[in-house]
């Protein structure tokens, strides 16, 4: 269904979808008040009409010093700005954006990021954008839809794709630095190897080997703790640092303030109880969205 209309029993020209892909699909020989006029001239739009719509899309977009040029004299970030011009000026009921930013460099992006996000609020339709780019997912989201060889994996918002991941793909695909994934048992009722006593895990729960999912941010340097673990690698990024230490031969990332660390220091560490997550190790299904 789109809005009260059953959208599988129409055609796809009647659909009123508008489609931007990665690629911006525009016509050299056009000027960009020709590209955006196109598909209201092919729908026979009278010429009042399509001229208006030009000028407001220019406008909507920063584009109304730009309509008399053509696509090569255009940067980047304006060609793709043309290119989501020709799918709002048809008015469409459902945007669907396939990777329409992976072709710009990395300050363009994240500049239209900001850019999409601020459009789609101002024309109030709803936006289906396809992304591998977890940045964008994150920060563009209202509600994301993690997919993996064509299935559903988890649908949910931000927060709960983040905090209440479904399995060790959606776990491990959300988040900058990933999710430790530490092989782990569970015996007498304690997570192991962190001696975890205090994570809801059903008595009856078989197998008894587990991956425990941490995040790095919920790891912190503590002088106090029993965990200790060896510098492999330093990451230093300004504001913070980003450690692999070895812990029980396994390797745990760790976001950390910058400090007077090197490679091959021991550390002492604690973890945030109330943020491990437990998954089946066969399956890598969440424990806790199972029970």
């Amino acid at each position: 269904w789109i809005g009260a209309i059953r959208a599988d029993r129409l055609a796809p020209r009647k659909r009123n979808v508008a489609l931007v892909f990665q690629n911006y699909a525009l016509y050299p020989h056009m000027t960009v008040e020709q590209n955006l006029a196109f598909p209201l001239k092919i729908a026979k739009f009278d010429r009042k009409e399509i001229r208006d719509r030009v000028l407001a899309t220019a406008t909507l977009l920063g584009l109304s010093d730009r309509l008399d040029d053509h696509p090569a004299k255009l940067s980047g970030g304006q060609r793709q700005r043309v290119a989501l011009g020709r799918a709002i000026i048809r008015q469409p009921d459902l945007f669907l954006l396939d990777e329409p930013l992976s072709n710009l460099d990395a300050d363009l992006r994240t500049r239209m990021r900001r850019e999409l996000v601020e459009l789609q609020k101002n024309l109030g339709v709803t936006t289906i954008y396809v992304t591998h780019d977890q940045t964008e997912a994150l920060t563009m989201a209202d509600r994301l839809v993690v997919i993996k060889d064509g299935a559903v994996r988890q649908i949910g918002t931000v927060d709960e794709v983040y905090n209440r991941p479904a399995d060790t793909f959606c776990a491990s695909f959300i988040g900058m630095p990933k999710i430790n994934l530490i092989e782990g048992w569970i015996s007498e009722g304690m997570i192991k190897p962190f001696r975890i006593s205090k994570v809801f895990v059903p008595s009856d729960y078989e197998p008894r080997e587990i991956m425990v999912g941490i995040r790095p941010e919920d790891i912190m340097i503590d002088p106090e703790s029993k965990y200790t673990g060896t510098i492999k690698a330093i990451e230093y990024l300004g504001d913070r640092s980003i450690i692999t230490a070895r812990f029980i031969n396994q390797d745990l990332t760790l976001v950390h303030v910058p400090g007077k660390h090197e490679i091959g220091d021991q550390i002492r560490f604690s973890i945030n109880n109330d943020k491990v997550h437990l998954f089946n190790k066969a399956t890598g299904e969440s424990l806790a969205r199972r029970y």
